[in-house]
């Protein structure tokens, strides 16, 4: 590329025919083609070889082609095309210099070649200049009739050409008025045209279809230099503005956008070079393709480079970002516009289809960082609406009023940010994610419907538990015929406070009439079950309650103090009621009986353990049917049975034997207190002892000795007595008394004898009397006799207490 005085050129096509692809992007960098749009204008040359069409460019347009020197002799001096820009002309024109025609150095490859070039330049020129001489106007076989020849016939290989412009420039103009030139001239070009074969679309298509000729003249530059050079500036001015309405190019049509001028003109090059007919409709469609596929590509690598959409992309991925879809519509809509004000030269069609594409893939690589970001509004939403609720509840709201008004209001919000996450170049719906939110919004409803009233249930379950569970059992073990009628009034109680207290809490959640029954009703089973369970737990106990009853019963007496068995007990008829008491436990143990039918189990029992074993030993010789022997009670189904009539009669069998021993045992106590109470003689000894003993009686009293002697002796057999508790001894038999008292009577003695020695050595070392202040001796002796004395009859009174308490 050559660049001197200010003018920029290069070589477009050199002489062998290959297109220069890197010199053409230089030059279109250099003169900054690709922001000319559609601003700009291709003005090309044709002529006879050495007829002065480098000179007449150079002065017109102010460029540096070479030219020839004509001091060195007729010869070629452009080879090829070439291209240079022309510097002070509006809007941006671009001039092509076209190797001569007829010249000698290409011998008969000239014909291909100028048909080639001459197509060439018809294909990319808005504007043709004919270079020829003004001797050759009106002759047969002038020069440049070939050349208009070549010109047409190419026109024809264009399927639809452009509208091109021929401006014939008449060199070395002669005194002929210009006016009297061009209608010959207009003459000659009309009967070339009609000469040249068409196609048959074109047959009777007229010149001014395909071209605009203008006709202009110029003095010899050789000769009349400066009439040449005043009537080329005036020629320069006709070249400004040359595309608006009325200029040269005015009506061009089928203009490539300058960006794609390079492509264009390569592939043009290469279909001539084919020798392929020259569609230029679809060469237009190809390069708009090309090149919008290319400025499609650079406005994507852009926007994936983009700063702001990268920080868009890396924040999204953790948390929302407030306004991100006009931020994200801002970039996407600055790389379309940019992407149109550089394609819209192009084939309307093919922008749009590419601008579709861009728009597309853009779109493609911002959705998953848009659904990430309704992701977050979803789960920001979602934590809003739970906390929201959660408010609301334990603000003592209505669950269904809250959960109504929580729920509008987050969807109100989550629109709203769905608004503000939306792309405006993206019609995507974003009704699933709502959808989705719905259902999570709608699940947790559920999920925390469910905990309500799982937890008012459980509540109100647990104080049924508490209310009926306590007392339940205190009824049971208290077991009476009053018993399961009092179960009965205590359920339906508690059940109406529950059943009323759960009734009115799920008004707030606006139930159905039948999941609010279903509720109250399986709150009304769980009454009755725990009933039943605490039935069945005590029926497993029933055992033990029963010994525990007879117990107490048989035990303790009526005013609840404990039995001591003195003989005067009636123990068989304290047995019997005992047991008939133990009976009754077992009774009301036997069946759960919540209704208000009645039933004969406490009569079959009796009648079958008590009386039936009485009438049974009285009479074993009648032969009875036993009552017990089923596993079924009349009027009682089997769901409520707790105990069979068979479980009855085992359990009342081994109730009997464990119970036996107690019985046992209080008959022993009250025989060995009988024999306890009876120590003393018959009174008919007694009687013998006084009449035959009168005499030593008597004697006893003549003699006060003995009768200090029996009294000491007396005290002796008393303090013995007390001591050993012979009373308490022998009451468990005769036997076991006797075996007892000898090994304790030894030492009870010695240790009497001990007291008593150790109360005699006491007295010889007591102290001498002293003289009191009332100068008598005191009686300390006395004092401490009287001590001693007191000491032991209070000793003597205790053991005869003791002895009475026994």
């Amino acid at each position: 590329m050559d660049k001197k005085d200010g003018c920029c050129s290069t070589q477009l096509i050199d002489g062998d025919g290959e297109f220069n692809v890197v010199g053409i992007d230089n030059f279109m960098k250099e003169v900054k083609l690709a922001e000319c749009g559609l601003s700009y204008a291709v003005v090309s040359i044709m002529g006879p070889q050495s007829s002065g069409k480098s000179t007449l460019l150079n002065h017109l347009f102010k460029t540096n082609f070479v030219e020839m020197d004509a001091f060195k002799g007729r010869s070629q001096t452009t080879k090829g095309i070439w291209m240079a820009h022309c510097a002070g002309i509006e809007p941006c024109t671009l001039v092509m210099d076209l190797e001569g025609t007829d010249g000698r150095e290409r011998g008969e490859d000239d014909t291909a070649f100028e048909k080639q070039s001459s197509l060439f330049a018809l294909a990319v020129s808005d504007i043709v200049l004919i270079n020829m001489w003004c001797h050759d106007i009106g002759r047969e076989q002038a020069a440049n009739k070939p050349l208009l020849k070549t010109v047409f016939q190419v026109m024809m290989r264009l399927f639809s050409p452009r509208k091109t412009t021929l401006l014939f420039v008449i060199r070395d103009k002669t005194r002929t008025p210009l006016e009297n030139l061009e209608p010959v001239l207009r003459e000659d070009i009309q009967k070339i045209w009609d000469s040249v074969p068409k196609p048959q679309a074109h047959i009777e298509t007229p010149l001014s279809e395909f071209f605009n000729v203008e006709v202009t003249a110029l003095n010899s530059f050789e000769e009349k230099e400066e009439q040449f050079r005043e009537q080329v500036a005036n020629l320069r001015q006709r070249f400004s503005h040359s595309i608006e309405p009325g200029g040269l190019a005015g009506d061009r049509r089928a203009v490539v956008p300058a960006s794609g001028f390079s492509f264009s003109a390569q592939q043009i090059w290469k279909i001539i070079k084919e020798n392929k007919d020259l569609d230029l409709p679809a060469h237009k469609v190809m390069v708009a393709t090309v090149r919008c596929e290319e400025i499609s590509n650079e406005k994507y690598a852009a926007f994936t480079a983009n700063e702001e959409w990268c920080r868009l992309e890396t924040e999204v991925q953790s948390h929302p970002v407030p306004g991100f879809g006009k931020m994200l519509s801002s970039i996407l809509a600055t790389r379309l516009s940019e992407y149109d004000a550089e394609a819209t030269f192009f084939d309307e069609g093919v922008r749009m289809a590419k601008r579709k594409v861009l728009e597309e893939k853009l779109l493609q690589l911002v959705q998953p960082t848009y659904q990430s970001m309704l992701g977050h509004v979803r789960s920001q939403a979602m934590e809003k609406f739970k906390e929201m609720f959660d408010n609301a509840l334990n603000g003592g709201k209505g669950f269904a009023v809250a959960a109504s008004e929580c729920s509008e209001s987050c969807l109100v919000q989550f629109n709203e940010r769905c608004k503000d996450a939306a792309i405006e170049q993206a019609n995507w719906d974003s009704s699933k994610v709502k959808d989705k939110f719905r259902r999570d919004v709608d699940a947790h409803i559920a999920a925390i419907r469910a905990a309500k009233l799982a937890e008012l249930t459980t509540l109100y379950e647990k104080k049924l538990n508490e209310a009926l569970s306590g007392p339940v059992e205190s009824l049971l073990d208290g077991a009476s015929d009053d018993t399961w009628p009092a179960i009965r009034k205590l359920l339906n109680r508690e059940t109406e406070a529950a059943v009323s207290g759960a009734s009115a809490a799920l008004s707030g959640f606006k139930m159905d009439e039948e999941a609010r029954n279903n509720i109250l009703s399986k709150l009304k089973d769980y009454a009755t079950g725990v009933v039943e369970t605490k039935a069945k737990e005590e029926a497993g106990r029933v055992l033990s309650r029963m010994k525990e009853r007879f117990s107490t019963m048989f035990s303790h007496d009526s005013d609840s103090m404990p039995r001591v068995w003195t003989g005067n007990e009636d123990i068989k008829g304290i047995t019997k009621t005992a047991r008939l008491s133990s009976l009754k436990i077992l009774s009301v143990m036997a069946a759960i009986r919540l209704g208000n039918e009645a039933d004969n189990i406490a009569k079959i029992l009796t009648l079958a353990l008590l009386d039936g074993k009485s009438a049974s030993a009285g009479n074993k010789s009648i032969t009875t049917f036993d009552p017990l022997a089923s596993s079924t009670w009349d009027e009682i189904p089997s769901p409520k049975t707790l105990i069979t009539p068979v479980q009855c009669k085992s359990l009342w069998r081994q109730f009997t034997t464990e119970t036996e021993y107690t019985v046992t045992q209080a008959i022993n106590a009250q025989e060995a207190s009988k024999r306890s109470n009876d120590w003393l003689p018959p009174p008919w000894a007694i009687l013998a002892l006084v009449v035959l003993g009168f005499n030593e009686f008597m004697t006893l009293l003549r003699n006060p000795f003995y009768l200090a002697f029996l009294f000491v002796a007396f005290l002796l057999l008393k303090a013995l007595w007390v001591q050993l508790d012979i009373a308490g001894e022998f009451r468990n038999g005769a036997l076991p008394g006797i075996i007892s008292l000898s090994t304790k009577i030894v030492p009870t003695i010695m240790d009497i004898l001990r007291r008593l020695a150790e109360e005699g050595a006491a007295q010889p070392t007591a102290n001498p009397q002293r003289p009191n202040s009332s100068g008598r001796p005191s009686s300390k002796k006395s004092r401490s006799g009287g001590e001693t004395s007191s000491s032991a009859s209070s000793e003597v009174g205790s053991s005869e207490s003791n002895a009475e308490f026994h």
